[in-house]
């Protein structure tokens, strides 16, 4: 992983703004809740354990909590949760209303949010509908015309399932011919499918935190002809992240102002991240939002902070702080 980070307008008081809370005693008993059973449980784990030791190193009550050996109903034991499950059961809205149910205090976005996020099509229909700007797209299934799809959204596209994170599942479709097979692999994620337009031009990532955009990154992976996938978002170390993102001040503040309307729109809460591209005419278009990102050494949440002089500890305190 290779960083470009440059620091010129570097808000040091931002490590704790807007938080209130100076004692952890405040906090009382924390479930971090990682791991579970969806795809994503690899990245849930690290992002988790990173996360937990943040907390304990500041003093916090913190525990591991994973529902793939605990039971969800032990989750009324503790004051509140640090919700760091990817994927379903996690991200979608299950945790969510049980906490509201059980009337916990939790981490990032309640169940409307949390739900519509993790559906890629009812997101990218939403933002449609508020006129925001979103990639076109087409709902696969294994009785559609491919012809008619590739007529629709040209080639290259994109194919992934509508119900999952961290890239999984998802390919890039060169030809007529690969696309009945990136279907296949998709749909082994889910019953839902989707193909997008493929954007050629750059790739960006907009962290919200407080209803606030953080400066804007730009994703640059070593093969520039593919995409930012698994591979290059949790295990290679030549993709290469700039901040500052390489846009003109205008074109920053234009791009966090859409992502932070998308992130509105859906109802979002506390912290997140939406996904973006820019054609090569200079258009900005929206490609999905992450209510519970990852927090793991090649996140992009942590990089956004950081370059906002928020170091890692301070960033999982202060979301924290959004439970009081």
């Amino acid at each position: 992983m290779t960083q470009s980070v440059a620091n010129s307008n570097v808000n040091n008081a931002s490590s704790q703004a807007n938080t209130a809370a100076k004692d952890p005693s405040v906090f009382g008993k924390v479930a971090v809740i990682y791991g579970g059973n969806s795809n994503e449980r690899a990245v849930s784990l690290d992002s988790g354990s990173a996360v937990l030791k943040a907390l304990q190193s500041q003093g916090v009550d913190a525990t591991h909590f994973d529902p793939k050996d605990q039971d969800v109903t032990e989750l009324k034991n503790y004051d509140r949760v640090f919700n760091v499950l990817h994927g379903r059961g996690g991200e979608d809205g299950q945790l969510q209303g049980l906490l509201d149910w059980l009337q916990i205090p939790q981490t990032g976005s309640g169940v409307l949010a949390s739900a519509i996020g993790m559906d890629k099509v009812r997101t990218k229909q939403l933002w449609q509908g508020c006129g925001l700007s979103t990639a076109p797209f087409a709902v696969l299934n294994k009785d559609t015309d491919w012809q008619q799809v590739v007529s629709a959204l040209g080639l290259p596209l994109m194919v992934k399932p509508v119900h999952e994170g961290s890239s999984i599942g998802m390919s890039k479709v060169n030809t007529l011919d690969e696309l009945p097979k990136a279907y296949e692999v998709a749909s082994e994620c889910g019953d839902v499918v989707m193909a997008e337009k493929w954007i050629t031009g750059r790739e960006f990532t907009i962290v919200i935190i407080d209803d606030e955009a953080y400066p804007v990154i730009r994703l640059q992976p070593a093969d520039v002809s593919n995409f930012y996938d698994y591979e290059a978002k949790y295990n290679r170390n030549d993709t290469m992240y700039h901040i500052p993102c390489g846009l003109s001040e205008e074109e920053e503040a234009h791009l966090q102002a859409l992502s932070l309307a998308a992130f509105k729109a859906v109802n979002a809460e506390g912290w997140g991240r939406v996904d973006a591209m820019q054609d090569e005419e200079g258009n900005f278009w929206l490609l999905e939002i992450n209510t519970v990102p990852g927090m793991t050494s090649h996140s992009l949440v942590p990089m956004a902070a950081k370059a906002r002089g928020m170091e890692f500890e301070d960033l999982c305190w202060h979301i924290l702080a959004q439970t009081l």
